[in-house]
C-alpha cells in the first residue's frame, strides 16, 4: 500500500516540517516562562517581563498557525489516500474472475472497501498529526529537561520503561481481537445484506423471528468481542494517568527539596514540570497510536489481500484477432471444476454452435447447464480442453474483444438503479431511442414500458425491485439485443415468462438473430423444440445431441424430461 502514499510525499514532508517548527516553538515556552520567573519577577524587571511575555505570545500564536497547517495537510493526505485505496479496490474487484468473488465473498468485499479503508484512513491521519508529533516532543522534552536539571530527570526517566511495557503487553493482546472484530463485521454485513435483499422471501415464510435471532447472535458476538477489546484499553489510560500524577508529585517533592537547598530555582522547577508533562503527554499520544494501529493493521492486511490477489483470468501477452461476422462457438473435450470441488461439474463436453443456428441445452437441475454457458465469455477458465470462438481459443483472445461479440442474458435478471434507457445502454452506449424501442418490441417489453407515463425514462429501483420477474427478464433480453452481438447466450432467460409471451418472444428473436449463433439454456421443452440442435446434459456429461424429434425417438433422458413436463401440464 506504500505506492498509494507516494503521491502525497510533499504533503507528508510539509507535515513533518511544520510539526518540527511547532514543537520547537512549544519547547521554548517553558524556558521563557522560567526566565520570566527567575529573572523578571525575582528582580522586579517589568520591561523584561513584558518583553519576554510578548515573545511567548508570538511563539504561541506561531505554533497554533503551524499546527493548523499540520492538520490541513494531514487531513488532505489521509482523505486522498482513502480515496485512492477505495478506487484501487474497486478497479481490482471489477477485474476479478467469478472464482475470486467466490473466494472472498460479496459481504467481505463491501466491508473491506468501506469499513477497513476508513480504519486505515483514520489511523494515517492520526499518525501524521499525533505519531509524528509525539516522538519529536518526547525527544525534545527529554533533551530540554535533562539540560535544565539532570539530577531531577531520574524521576520521570524511571517511569518511561513502565509505560512502554504496559503499552506493549496490551497491544500484543489486542491485535488478535481486532482481527476477529473485522471478521465479525463481515458476518454482520452478510446477514444485513441477505435480509435486505431477501425481505420478501423472509416475510412470505414468516421467518422474521428466525432472522432476528440470527442477527442478534451475530450482533451480540460482535459486541462481546468489542467489550473485550475496550476492557483492555480501559486499563491503559487510568494506569498512565496514575503514573503521570505520581511522577508530577515526585518532581514537585524533590524539586522543593532542591530549591530549599538552593540547588534549584523556582522558575526551573516550573519549566521542568512542564517538560515532564510534555514527555508524558507524548507517551499518551503514542499509546493512542498503539491502540489504533493494531486494528488498522488488521484492516490493512484484509485490504492488501484483495489488492495482491492475482486475477486467474488475464489476457495473454500475444492475443489473437478474429474476424467479425463469424459467430461460431465450439467446445472441444471441455472439463471444468470449481475451486475445491471433488469432481468436475462438466466433463468431456464437445459440440459446435454455428452462425444462424440455435443450440439449446437442457437437463436436470445441477447438470452443469449454466456453468457451460459461463465458460464462453470466459467468466471461468476450463480445466481441460478448449472453448473456441470463431476458431480461436477464448484464452488467446482479449477479454474485451471476446465479450464484445457476446450478448449475455443471465439466469437471474440483473438491473441497475436508473432509467430503462440507462439500463438498455449498458448493452450499447450509443444506442438511439429508436434502437431501444425496437429491442423492447422484440423482447415483448414495449407494452409495459409504454403503459408507464415516463416511458423509457421510467426509474428502476436497485436490482429492479419495482418490476416483476418477467419484466426484469424481458428488459435483460432487450439489453442484450441492443448490443447486436454475433453470439447470444440465454441462461434460462425465459423461465419467468408465460407460454404465450415466451412463444411470441422466440418468434421475434428468430427474425432478429438469424445471422447470429444462439445458445440457450432452458428448463421447458417447449422453449427448445424449434432449436437446430439440443444438447442433453446429465450429471455434467453429454447424454445426447440432436433435434427435438431425433431425441424424442432415441434418447431416454430426453424422453423422461418430455413425459414429466407433459404429465405436469395434464395435471395442471
Amino acid at each position: 500500500m506504500i505506492k498509494h502514499i507516494k503521491p502525497y510525499y510533499l504533503n507528508i514532508m510539509a507535515v513533518v516540517v511544520l510539526t518540527l517548527g511547532g514543537i520547537m516553538l512549544e519547547l521554548l515556552l517553558p524556558t521563557l516562562m522560567a526566565n520570566v520567573v527567575d529573572i523578571g519577577i525575582v528582580n522586579g524587571d517589568i520591561n523584561y517581563i513584558l518583553k519576554t511575555g510578548g515573545l511567548m505570545l508570538v511563539f504561541a500564536l506561531a505554533a497554533i498557525v503551524l499546527m493548523t497547517g499540520v492538520s490541513f495537510f494531514a487531513s488532505k493526505t489521509a482523505l486522498g489516500f482513502g480515496r485512492d485505496i477505495r478506487r484501487s479496490l474497486f478497479v481490482n474487484v471489477e477485474n476479478f474472475s467469478l472464482q475470486a468473488f467466490d473466494k472472498i465473498g460479496t459481504a467481505s468485499l463491501i466491508t473491506r472497501s468501506t469499513n477497513d479503508v476508513k480504519q486505515v484512513q483514520d489511523v494515517l491521519n492520526m499518525i501524521l498529526r499525533m505519531m509524528t508529533r509525539a516522538p519529536l516532543m518526547l525527544i525534545g522534552g527529554i533533551i530540554m529537561a535533562v539540560t535544565r536539571e539532570p539530577g531531577l530527570s531520574v524521576v520521570f526517566l524511571g517511569a518511561l520503561p513502565l509505560l512502554a511495557i504496559l503499552i506493549f503487553i496490551i497491544s500484543r493482546k489486542a491485535i488478535p481481537l481486532f482481527v476477529s472484530l473485522q471478521k465479525k463485521t463481515d458476518k454482520l454485513n452478510l446477514i444485513v445484506r441477505e435480509n435486505l435483499t431477501g425481505v420478501r422471501v423472509i416475510r412470505a415464510f414468516n421467518n422474521e423471528n428466525h432472522e432476528k435471532k440470527r442477527f442478534d447472535a451475530a450482533n451480540l458476538d460482535f459486541r462481546d468481542t468489542g467489550i473485550k477489546v475496550n476492557k483492555m484499553m480501559a486499563v491503559l489510560f487510568p494506569v498512565m494517568m496514575i503514573v503521570m500524577n505520581f511522577t508530577s508529585v515526585a518532581i514537585v517533592w524533590f524539586g522543593a527539596v532542591r530549591i530549599d537547598q538552593g540547588i534549584m530555582q523556582v522558575g526551573n522547577l516550573m519549566a521542568f514540570l512542564q517538560y515532564s508533562m510534555m514527555i508524558l503527554m507524548s507517551l499518551i499520544m503514542l499509546s493512542f497510536g498503539f491502540i489504533m494501529i493494531p486494528r488498522a493493521k488488521a484492516s490493512m492486511d484484509r485490504i492488501n489481500e484483495v489488492l495482491k490477489m492475482e486475477n486467474d483470468i488475464t489476457d495473454t501477452e500475444r492475443p489473437k484477432n478474429v474476424q467479425n461476422g463469424q459467430g461460431t462457438v465450439e467446445f472441444r473435450d471441455v472439463t471444468f471444476r470449481y475451486a475445491g470441488a471433488e469432481k468436475p461439474v462438466i466433463k468431456d463436453i464437445s459440440f459446435k454452435a454455428k452462425k444462424g443456428e440455435t443450440t439449446a441445452i437442457i437437463g436436470s437441475t445441477g447438470s452443469g447447464k449454466s456453468t457451460l454457458i459461463k465458460l464462453i465469455p470466459r467468466f471461468y477458465d476450463v480445466e481441460k480442453g478448449a472453448v473456441l470462438v470463431d476458431g480461436v481459443d477464448v484464452r488467446e483472445l482479449p477479454q474485451e474483444t471476446l465479450r464484445a461479440k457476446i450478448g449475455y442474458v443471465p439466469q437471474k435478471a440483473s438491473l441497475f438503479s436508473g432509467t430503462v434507457a440507462e439500463n438498455l445502454r449498458y448493452g450499447n452506449e450509443e444506442a438511439s431511442e429508436e434502437d431501444m424501442w425496437k429491442a423492447l418490441d422484440i423482447s415483448q417489453a414495449a407494452e409495459f414500458v409504454r403503459n408507464k407515463e415516463e416511458g423509457i425514462k421510467l426509474m428502476i429501483e436497485q436490482a429492479g425491485a419495482n418490476l416483476s420477474g418477467g419484466q426484469k427478464q424481458r428488459l435483460s433480453i432487450a439489453r442484450a439485443l441492443i448490443r447486436k452481438p454475433e453470439i447470444y447466450l440465454f441462461d434460462d432467460s425465459f423461465s419467468a415468462l408465460d407460454f404465450k409471451t415466451d412463444a411470441r418472444l422466440r418468434a421475434e428473436l428468430s427474425k432478429e438473430t438469424k445471422d447470429a449463433a444462439i445458445i440457450l439454456v432452458a428448463q421447458r421443452v417447449s422453449t427448445v423444440t424449434d432449436a437446430d440442435q439440443i444438447i442433453v446434459l446429465e450429471e455434467g456429461e453429454v447424454a445426447g445431441i440432436g433435434t427435438h424429434q431425433e431425441l424424442l425417438a432415441e434418447n431416454r433422458i430426453y424422453q423422461e424430461i418430455v413425459s414429466s413436463q407433459r404429465a405436469e401440464g395434464e395435471g395442471a
